[in-house]
């Protein structure tokens, strides 16, 4: 399959919400330390925010945002990968941005959709009034934001 047509699957992907099982049981009851954050500005990607600020981080911290991939969720991932562990022992704070199935039933962030990852749009603003949010409520050091991210959540 090409670049194109796999971008062109993707596109049409929200569309198929429930046909053969798409973005079913993607979701775990798994327990992790990250909160929710209901409220971070506008979000016009629909995206949850949950973050975890270790007990002791040094003055003005460091901010790792972290993408999931399809089929993972911020929980999943945090636990499968160690994150909040790594925040814990660096002291830096995490904020891991979540997709939902309404946006995309394989909970892949829509990098491959303009109006998500065009600056100051959709999933991206939402992304970016998160990082927002997080530095004005924990002095972070925003010469200090890193973002990474595992499959759609690196490619946005």
């Amino acid at each position: 399959m090409s670049l194109a047509n796999n971008v062109e699957f993707l596109r049409r992907l929200p569309k198929l919400n429930g046909v053969a099982g798409l973005g079913r049981g993607a979701r775990h009851n798994v327990r992790s330390p990250l909160v929710e954050t209901g409220a971070f500005g506008t979000n016009p990607g629909a995206l949850r925010m949950f973050s975890f600020v270790p007990g002791s981080v040094p003055h003005r911290p460091a901010l790792v945002v972290v993408l999931h991939g399809c089929g993972q969720t911020a929980a999943g991932y945090d636990l499968g990968a160690g994150w909040s562990t790594l925040a814990k022992r660096y002291g830096f704070a995490l904020l891991m941005p979540e997709q939902q199935p309404a946006n995309n039933p394989a909970t892949c962030f829509n990098w491959f959709n303009p109006d998500d990852a065009a600056r100051d749009r959709g999933e991206a603003f939402s992304i970016r009034n998160m990082i927002a949010r997080m530095v004005a409520i924990h002095g972070i050091d925003r010469r200090r934001v890193y973002i990474t991210g595992l499959s759609a959540g690196g490619a946005m």
